[in-house]
């Protein structure tokens, strides 16, 4: 019986124990380090995203017109009506960047709705839905940078 005892006794370290709460579980608190990570995370598959829609609305864009120069590029996607259903997901990716930039209290629930809304493909949805379903329709890219965007996402907190 004393080498039950010692054996019991004599573990060299502590068995962790959750924080007393007074529920049954642990209440999550939201680490503003984790919150920064994690919205960056979010914000490189945005920016992997887009960069797919950009490149496959550019090739559209030049089989009708001819190729562009950069300068050109900037120009119709800050004006050419074709580019403006992009504008939700560059404004998402800004907001996100101010987010990240003011170092305070992010509101992360609202930015992942807004993601997940943004990743949803629809046909009868908004224009961006619209031409979001035929972008990952058409270009392999896209579609892979669509996967990728929502399995950050399956890995994010659901909103409450």
């Amino acid at each position: 019986m004393d080498a039950c005892r010692t054996r019991a006794t004599s573990s060299s370290s502590p068995v962790p124990r959750p924080p007393r709460t007074g529920y049954a579980f642990a209440v999550e608190t939201h680490d503003p380090l984790s919150v920064g990570r994690r919205l960056g995370e979010i914000r490189e598959g945005l920016l992997r995203l887009h960069q797919s829609l950009l490149d496959w609305q550019r090739r559209a864009h030049e089989r009708l017109h001819g190729r562009m120069s950069a300068t050109e590029l900037l120009q119709v996607l800050l004006h050419d009506p074709e580019f403006a259903w992009l504008r939700p997901i560059s404004e998402i990716i800004v907001h996100i960047d101010q987010m990240l930039a003011d170092e305070g209290t992010a509101d992360e629930d609202a930015i992942l709705v807004q993601v997940r809304a943004l990743a949803s493909p629809d046909a009868d949805g908004t224009p961006y839905a619209q031409r979001y379903l035929q972008a990952i329709q058409e270009s392999p890219d896209a579609v892979l940078a669509h996967k990728d965007l929502l399995a950050l996402l399956r890995r994010q907190r659901a909103p409450r």
